[in-house]
């Protein structure tokens, strides 16, 4: 699978193509941890979003997915109470779409919770969606690579090493 490194700039310009498409004000967001910290982080800001959530979600192996398909139930670590989503236009942020999975259970989480929830993610894949024609309400890009993301090189357990004179493989 082809990878693509991105730079700091390059995030700042995708944030900056997402402003002007969010269409309404959001009451409230929910960033998905871990990949959707950076993106959310920024997004609350520039959006002036204060009512900020988190939600953590653990689905199984890829080698257990593979058998299991769309039959495979996610495992919330972490997810708001529903009296925090209640009423609330919800923005949900996550750094990237890829299966689709991850989001897609978050957002009916906080359907069931009582939100409206919009998706919202850097990276739209549609070659790995495993949702037919469900995309996310807002991206900034349309990929096929594997994106690595600024925070993910040289940092924690599974970073990105770069390697070379310039500090590209």
């Amino acid at each position: 699978m082809r990878q693509e490194i991105l730079t700091w700039d390059e995030v700042d310009k995708l944030i900056e193509y997402l402003i002007p498409q969010f269409d309404t004000e959001f009451d409230a967001m929910i960033i998905i941890t871990r990949g959707g910290l950076v993106p959310g982080g920024l997004l609350a800001e520039a959006l002036d979003i204060t009512h900020i959530l988190t939600a953590a979600v653990d689905f199984p192996a890829e080698v257990e997915m593979e058998q299991a398909k769309l039959s495979a139930w996610p495992k919330f670590l972490q997810f708001p109470e529903a009296h925090l989503l209640k009423g609330r236009k919800t923005l949900i942020v996550d750094d990237v779409w890829g299966s689709g999975r991850t989001i897609t259970a978050v957002r009916a989480r906080a359907i069931a919770a009582g939100a409206t929830p919009y998706t919202c993610v850097l990276h739209f894949n549609p070659y790995r969606n495993l949702f037919g024609s469900l995309r996310p309400d807002y991206y900034a890009a349309i990929t096929d690579a594997y994106i690595i993301y600024p925070w993910e090189i040289d940092r924690g357990p599974d970073k990105v090493l770069l390697t070379g004179p310039s500090g590209i493989g």
